[in-house]
């Protein structure tokens, strides 16, 4: 008999470490976006029909790190508190999101690529090296296609080029759920709109209805340098969408990025900030 209740004790035991350990694993998890470090200059940009909010840290080769959809530039706290020491790091919020308002034009990727052509102008930056993020590595590829003069090279992280590379489970599962909550608490404390957050998630889903919408001859005709990267574990997008992606870029190079999920800037940022640092390299 006790060698029984032994064996039933040691089989609790190993089932409750398994549920633990899986309940640990950091791609499971999103954490709490970290403190952006004081900024060098920050304002409002008029860009075509909005006023843009930007901020700029550091000093040398400029790169420009371009958030996600519902998001703002406050999930990159902790690149740019890196890569600051040795270059000039510029962030905004897009069109809508974050301190950055919004007019009743449609959204559309070619729109808000234009807000971050305009926004380089306004700070009289020629090139940048482009670090995307979702909806930012969309906007990445777009700018690669429509405005190559502007960059050096453009990482895309979780980005996609159709509809059909978003996976239609992505709404129930329980890390993005919790990123939607977190992106509408900062809204709340961000926007210049504050109590109009469902009016802004109405005008930007509609585009994720329709938009990106391009082919592989779109994609081929890319000449910058680019890194795609998504992590082994991404709730969003689908893997063979991105292995996809790279194949029809012409050059580029895909970065899986392990134990990670949509959120991988969040979950491991020193592996995060090495696939930069690497790509801006050529390695």
């Amino acid at each position: 008999m006790r060698a029984v209740v032994v064996a039933v004790a040691l089989l609790f035991s190993a089932v409750f470490a398994a549920a633990s350990a899986r309940s640990a694993e950091r791609w499971a998890e999103l954490p709490a976006f970290p403190p952006m470090p004081p900024a060098k200059t920050s304002g409002m940009a008029p860009v075509n029909d909005i006023k843009m909010y930007y901020a700029e840290y550091g000093a040398g080769d400029p790169i420009l790190f371009i958030h996600g959809g519902l998001g703002s530039a406050e999930v990159w706290g902790r690149q740019v508190e890196d890569f600051a020491k040795d270059h000039l790091v510029i962030v905004a919020d897009s069109r809508g999101h974050g301190r950055s308002t919004r007019s009743g034009q449609p959204f559309g990727y070619d729109l808000m690529t234009s807000d971050y052509v305009a926004l380089l102008d306004y700070l009289k930056l020629d090139k940048v090296t482009l670090v995307g993020w979702s909806d930012g590595g969309i906007i990445g590829i777009d700018m690669a296609m429509k405005h190559p003069e502007k960059l050096t090279r453009v990482i895309a992280q979780a980005a996609n080029v159709t509809t059909e590379g978003v996976k239609s489970d992505v709404m129930t599962n329980k890390t993005f759920s919790a990123y939607v909550d977190a992106a509408g608490e900062a809204y709340k404390k961000l926007s210049p709109t504050p109590n109009e957050y469902d009016a802004f998630v109405n005008q930007i889903s509609a585009m994720w209805m329709r938009e990106p919408a391009w082919t592989a001859a779109d994609l081929g005709r890319i000449t910058v340098p680019v890194t795609l990267a998504i992590g082994d574990h991404d709730e969003a997008i689908k893997l063979d969408h991105t292995e996809r992606m790279a194949k029809e870029i012409p050059g580029a190079k895909l970065v899986i990025l392990k134990d990670a999920s949509h959120f991988a800037m969040l979950q491991d940022p020193e592996g995060y900030d090495a696939m930069i640092r690497d790509a801006m390299a050529g390695r």
